[in-house]
């Protein structure tokens, strides 16, 4: 029972960042591990910054178009 509700804690914290364009940095650690295992992965701080520039266009310098 409390291995559900934890599981379900996880899915909710997940699907909370992913709402407000957040991704998951567990979920890119596992992935990078078994998809790509000779690159390290991002630090939290790198993962973090990279997907808020890629949210917010921080190589556009703000413009929309």
């Amino acid at each position: 029972m409390f291995r559900d509700l934890a599981r379900m804690g996880q899915t909710l914290r997940q699907a909370a960042r992913l709402m407000v364009g957040q991704p998951d940095y567990d979920t890119y650690v596992q992935h990078m591990r078994l998809t790509h295992p000779e690159q390290t992965p991002m630090s939290y701080e790198e993962f973090f910054r990279e997907r808020q520039d890629a949210r917010f266009g921080a190589k556009s310098n703000g413009k929309c178009c």
